[in-house]
């Protein structure tokens, strides 16, 4: 793999990292503070629930795509115990074809629903628009079909 590629991804790993442990750990801590605030004060963050189901579905897309760039999804894996090297790489990169046109197609349409929301304006919670919540769909599956097109041409062995 190129010089320059390599440390792309390097770059994309630790932004990733980064916002996956940021968002775990406000998600949890927006968690704890509705329990916190109900049981003991009869209250709670009027945003808090809606916030906290946005961040399981960045959480969700973050996971997909760390799972993306180590090669750890899950699999069933069958065939590939009684194929021999050479077949198995052609497999691989035919498996890893399809996966990247699978997702680049669910990339293209959650744009599409993205542009939508974007045009109707429609809030998720407090001021913070439900395409913003939503934009995570088509950034995280477009790298991870990227990630995947890449393993095509220079399959992880």
């Amino acid at each position: 793999m190129p010089e320059i590629v390599s440390r792309l991804l390097n770059w994309v790993r630790l932004v990733e990292d980064g916002l996956l442990a940021l968002l775990l750990t406000g998600m949890i801590s927006v968690a704890a503070a509705q329990v916190i605030l109900r049981n003991f004060f009869d209250s709670g963050l009027f945003w808090g629930d809606s916030a906290v189901r946005v961040m399981v579905l960045w959480v969700a897309i973050m996971g997909a795509m760390v799972a993306s760039r180590s090669d750890e999804h899950i699999r069933i894996d069958l065939v590939n115990h009684f194929l021999n090297d050479a077949v198995k790489l052609w497999v691989k990169r035919g498996i890893n074809l399809f996966t990247c046109a699978i997702l680049a197609t669910f990339a293209w349409t959650s744009l599409t629903f993205v542009q939508f929301e974007f045009e109707d304006q429609t809030v998720a919670f407090g001021t913070v628009p439900s395409w913003m919540c939503a934009a995570i769909i088509p950034i995280g599956t477009s790298i991870m079909a990227l990630r995947y097109a890449l393993q095509t041409v220079w399959p992880k062995t």
